[in-house]
């Protein structure tokens, strides 16, 4: 029996964090994951191994900021918040994944 795959689609994960900061607010890198495995019922897992390097390139080209602040038990972490130029980026990275996701539902539907 093959053992089910739940890692995040490539290309997805910046769609994913620029959503939960625009939903959650500042947030660190631990409780970004958390969020997105909690919200999507344990079906999406983002390793540390990944999730740091994007917030890293997300950060470099001005997508989110990150400001050094104390987590919700009192350690100090990084905090990651959405730029207008994330804002914008999100949007559009909503329109690519509803495009993307339409089409692969009519290929599984017409193949």
């Amino acid at each position: 029996m093959s053992k089910q795959k739940n890692d995040i689609l490539q290309g997805t994960l910046t769609l994913l964090v620029l959503r939960t900061l625009e939903a959650q607010g500042a947030l660190h890198g631990y409780a970004l994951t958390a969020h997105i495995q909690r919200v999507s019922a344990e079906l999406l897992r983002v390793e540390e191994g990944s999730l740091y390097p994007a917030l890293h390139r997300m950060e470099q080209e001005g997508l989110v900021e990150a400001q050094w602040g104390l987590t919700e038990k009192g350690r100090k972490a990084r905090m990651y918040s959405l730029t207008a130029a994330g804002k914008k980026q999100l949007a559009e990275e909503r329109q690519n994944w509803e495009r993307l996701t339409k089409g692969v539902a009519r290929v599984l539907r017409h193949a």
